[in-house]
């Protein structure tokens, strides 16, 4: 590649700008990790922040889908919230949680192992925000039976949920992004990234043996007296069961098969709430009073937020920069993947990995465009021979599994983080920004090793 083939570029703003933007989002980061703030409060406010200065504008932020809120997160989330939570009323999560406890023994550890691997398995094939909206109460309800701390269930469930979503190309949201930039298949997913992440997977369950097997005690008549208990008793309401287990089958089936019905996940999650709440008897204005609407908004605010540094260029500088260092050529990008791998685990980990993504992928689209096509082609729209040059497949795969595992390492670096620490928190269940880092920085720096041996051996 000749030298200044790739510059880095920022959006046309000023500098003023893009240093309130900055420091917006450092200051809004830091009050989150603190806890001196409300995580929502904080989001929230500089959202309002870069709408009002203004360094976006109010269309930009509710209308963009480059820089504003990603409606469909936000309806995939309401949606299967308002699913789990009439599935909830049924008894069927009670009944879920016995059948888990007594196949575990009323063992702590053997349980955690079966959700662990459960809520790995259902974040391959599904998604990691609906896995962890259908497992998080069936977690808290064991937990409770048990008298154990859920705390450490529960974050084991969330990285859990990153490891075993990086596998497939529905698992995680930032996957199903780069399969669209790079036209890349699910069986191309499975090939490339599930023999890792069952390696990853095996390593996480016996880290999680070292780190809380030794914690996770209960005596013996607490055991006895979860395996004495009658699961089929905790079923409330039969009839609401069978529907509400019937409609989420068909919006599994949906999630599966939605490349394939041209219809999004977030449009398929509201048609099942839709439906659930026609055939249910429930009052839709207490289902809807239970929404983790904290976690909603907590959302849209760090949308706006991620958006305005993007629009100021703070993350393509970032990205840009790291690229250049690596100068790829057409013979060689294997800098370039490494780079990519570790700079989207780490910037990953600070901001979501669905806004990282967004603006990671089109940088490589630019750098492959200057690299075989030397600038001339149209990056939006390179061939397929391009996209699927096999010095460019490993830095597509190096992006898929830096951002996937990346969100490991804070609370807010993935969807499914996020939604774990609403769920606990409206149950009373505190899991502060440093203790969940104290469990996620160390997994994603031992996934992110993993990986890049993983990529230095099967491709170089």
């Amino acid at each position: 590649m000749e030298s200044g083939a790739l510059e880095v570029s920022v959006d046309a703003v000023s500098p003023a700008l893009f240093w309130v933007a900055t420091v917006i989002f450092v200051i809004a980061f830091l009050a989150i990790i603190t806890e001196r703030v409300h995580k929502t409060k904080a989001a929230l406010m500089g959202a309002a922040l870069m709408i009002t200065l203004p360094i976006l504008t109010q269309a930009e932020a509710f209308h963009s889908q480059q820089f504003g809120i990603d409606y469909n997160v936000i309806f995939l989330l309401i949606s299967m919230m308002i699913l789990v939570n009439i599935i909830g009323r049924s008894g069927v999560f009670e009944w879920a949680a016995i059948r888990s406890a007594k196949l575990g023994k009323g063992y702590p550890f053997r349980i955690m192992a079966i959700f662990i691997a459960m809520t790995a398995v259902s974040s391959a094939f599904l998604d990691n925000v609906t896995t962890v909206l259908l497992i998080a109460p069936v977690t808290l309800l064991i937990c409770d039976e048990l008298e154990v701390d859920p705390v450490p269930f529960l974050i084991a469930e969330a990285l859990a949920s990153n490891v075993g979503g990086t596998a497939t190309l529905i698992g995680d949201p930032p996957n199903i992004m780069v399969a669209s930039r790079a036209k890349l298949s699910f069986m191309d997913f499975i090939i490339h990234l599930a023999p890792v992440v069952l390696v990853l997977l095996v390593a996480f369950m016996l880290g999680c043996k070292l780190f809380f097997g030794g914690r996770l005690k209960v005596d013996e008549k607490k055991r006895m007296r979860i395996l004495a208990m009658d699961e089929s008793r905790v079923i409330q309401d039969r009839s609401l069961a069978i529907k509400s287990l019937v409609v989420l089958g068909l919006v599994l089936i949906g999630f599966t098969l939605h490349g394939i019905l041209h219809i999004e996940p977030a449009t398929i999650a509201l048609a099942g709430a839709a439906l659930l709440l026609l055939i249910s008897r429930g009052d839709p204005s207490k289902i809807f009073a239970e929404i983790e609407w904290s976690t909603i908004f907590f959302f849209i605010g760090l949308f706006i937020m991620v958006g305005g540094i993007v629009k100021v260029g703070l993350i393509r500088q970032v990205s840009e920069l790291a690229i250049l260092f690596t100068e790829p050529s057409a013979t060689d990008m294997q800098d370039l993947s490494i780079m990519v791998l570790w700079c989207s685990g780490i910037l990953s980990g600070i901001i979501d990995n669905i806004p990282y993504v967004a603006t990671m992928s089109p940088l490589i689209l630019d750098t492959a465009n200057a690299v075989f096509h030397e600038g001339a082609a149209n990056p939006a729209e390179l061939p397929i021979e391009t996209l699927h040059n096999p010095v460019l497949m490993p830095v597509w795969w190096a992006l898929a599994l830096g951002s996937c595992l990346g969100g490991n390492g804070t609370p807010i670096g993935a969807s499914a983080n996020v939604i774990i620490l609403g769920i606990a928190e409206r149950s009373g269940v505190v899991i502060t920004f440093l203790r969940f880092m104290a469990y996620g920085v160390p997994t994603m720096l031992f996934t992110l090793v993993v990986s890049h041996i993983y990529i230095v051996l099967r491709y170089y």
